[in-house]
């Protein structure tokens, strides 16, 4: 048990939630303030809160002052805290933990997903093109119809014409003859178009300029045997589709923005590191946060496509929010290569199923040697984007040699964003390095089953999504979801992390089981592993005094139920600043 530890303190607080989303009480037995001691805002009692500090100390109670933890310990001891209006809540039980992180995601993407066609359920090309239909009958001609989600590794494709593992937009174009369409792929790497997009993307009519001309560097234009665009833009070359969708209105911009925040919130989600953001989202940002809006502790990354975005910022220095520490902008995303199921990852050997074919380096070396020698000079992390084991292990000679030319900058942090697939001799250089491993569990669950034929056998046990290898290097991983490519919900990552299995529960025994994380240290990874990657470990991350009072319930001990229930724990409440932001009302 922890040791109880008075904490007193003159942080301001934020005030920036007025939600009365659950019905809190005093328990007056329960009220025997000190006279002696000021009293908590609120306390929560008879839980079982597991702290995630060094020593994993699992307590009953904590209260908190102005938005920060002053005490914790047994409910006796936090008792002296409670005085008339403090506000207590009885867990009754129920599980606590500091307030989850995601490691990884796309914050915005997370509430246009809402938006737009959600096609992260369909198990067919027959499904999708029926949910295309539908959307094309209640829009005006002319309308741009968007999506994101689908994954045709992940389909039943008996019955479909593909080429080069896809299909083409000949179905998708006839039910929609008078809307563009495009549909991001799941991993955000590659899209679809129909006929409508294409025409208006100047890719069709077919021509000798669309052959040979309207090509983009980075990137692939999938085309039959004849040369007709099969309707799949992979990687950069998805610039030729996007650069035609109108843009996003102010309105849709805030409902995402809400959208976004209330999904964080049901997921048990207080921190967010938002991996690659461009200048108007950043303003966006900022003008939310002046309004009281954001509602989750955001982390920045800086888009690394805008070249002029990062100088200014160079010059600018970066922007820690030390007051409320909801909004911190000092670190750059690099987007170096592709994804495994579009076959964009960048391989030192051909994939499996595609000869001759390595993926793409979708940004060139010599500009992520520049972008780290610049962020260690002015004070950014940089965090780069890297699923093939050629991609990683380039970055990871970049880092290198930028931290051998300044060795007198001291904890960088800089992170590689997935370091899905990594080839053995690379594994060590991370906890060497000190880089930061930002990894997904659950793309091991949702992509294992069909990236062994992507990559073969030896090279997945050697070094795809190996965490225990990572670990005993002396790397520090951050979880994640990379929303939306993947559901938010943490608990399904979790489970992937502590199992290596499907979400099926399947194959019995978990992919590589050597590679398993322990749940002390899977839970780490999402609060303060997390907080870690963030730089904001004195900050969030742990339940500890002092720190921003952020917390996540469960109504299922997901750190001591059998391995079959993990999947059927729940988010009871979220609480970000000491205030209850979320209550599960089907609990």
């Amino acid at each position: 048990m922890a040791k109880l530890t008075e904490y007193s303190t003159n942080y301001k607080p934020m005030n920036l939630y007025r939600f009365s989303l659950i019905s809190l009480f005093t328990i007056s037995v329960f009220c025997s303030c000190n006279p002696s001691v000021e009293p908590a805002d609120l306390v929560l009692i008879n839980g079982t809160i597991y702290t995630a500090n060094k020593t994993n100390d699992v307590i009953q109670s904590v209260g908190v002052k102005d938005g920060r933890i002053t005490v914790l310990g047994t409910n006796e001891a936090v008792s002296e805290y409670v005085g008339k209006t403090t506000k207590v809540i009885d867990l009754n039980g129920m599980v606590a933990t500091p307030g989850l992180i995601e490691g990884h995601g796309h914050f915005m993407g997370l509430g246009f997903n809402e938006l737009n066609l959600d096609l992260l359920d369909v198990t067919s090309y027959d499904e999708l093109v029926k949910r295309v239909e539908a959307a094309a009958r209640d829009a005006e001609p002319g309308e741009w119809i968007r999506g994101r989600g689908w994954h045709q590794s992940k389909w039943d494709n008996s019955n479909e014409e593909m080429i080069n593992g896809f299909p083409t937009h000949e179905k998708l174009s006839a039910v929609s003859p008078d809307n563009p369409v495009y549909l991001s792929h799941a991993s955000g790497h590659a899209g679809m178009a129909n006929a409508k997009a294409m025409e208006i993307s100047g890719v069709l009519p077919l021509s000798t300029e669309s052959l040979s001309e309207i090509e983009v560097e980075g990137g692939e234009i999938m085309r039959d045997e004849l040369g007709n665009p099969t309707g799949i833009f992979n990687e950069r070359a998805q610039i030729l589709v996007a650069k035609n969708i109108p843009e996003i209105t102010p309105q849709q911009q805030a409902k995402a923005l809400d959208l976004a925040v209330q999904a964080c919130w049901r997921n048990g989600i207080t921190g967010f590191h938002d991996a690659g953001v461009d200048r108007k989202t950043i303003e966006f940002f900022k003008a939310s946060k002046e309004q009281e809006k954001l509602g989750v502790r955001l982390y920045v990354m800086l888009t690394g496509w805008d070249k002029e975005l990062l100088e200014e910022w160079y010059k600018r220095g970066p922007q820690i929010d030390s007051i409320d520490n909801l909004l911190t902008i000092r670190s750059v995303k690099l987007n170096c290569d592709g994804a495994l199921g579009s076959r964009g990852a960048w391989l030192l050997e051909e994939y499996t199923d595609r000869a001759g074919h390595f993926g793409h380096e979708t940004l060139p070396m010599d500009f992520v040697l520049e972008t780290a020698k610049k962020g260690l000079t002015n004070g950014f992390q940089v965090c780069a984007h890297a699923i093939g084991d050629r991609a990683n292990r380039e970055i990871l000679d970049r880092y290198e040699t930028a931290f051998n030319e300044f060795p007198e900058a001291e904890d960088t942090r800089f992170r590689i964003e997935h370091a899905q697939h990594l080839h053995p001799d690379d594994i060590p250089r991370f906890g060497e390095l000190g880089v930061i491993p930002a990894m997904q569990a659950i793309h091991m669950s949702s992509d294992r089953p069909w990236a062994i034929d992507r990559l073969g056998e030896q090279r997945i046990v050697e070094g795809a999504y190996v965490w225990r290898s990572l670990m005993d290097s002396g790397a520090i991983i951050v979880n994640g979801t990379d929303v939306p490519v993947e559901p938010i919900n943490p608990i399904a990552s979790f489970y992937a992390s502590v199992s290596r299995k499907t979400l099926k529960g399947t194959p019995e025994d978990g992919y590589e089981p050597g590679q398993k994380m322990t749940r002390d240290e899977a839970l780490k990874s999402y609060t303060w592993n997390a907080a870690y990657g963030a730089f904001m470990e004195n900050e969030t991350g742990s339940i500890e005094v002092g720190k921003l009072a952020d917390f996540t319930v469960y109504n299922k001990d997901l750190m001591q139920v059998p391995e079959s229930e993990i999947l059927d724990t729940k988010i009871a409440m979220t609480i970000v600043n000491g205030n209850v932001v979320y209550e599960n009302s089907e609990l």
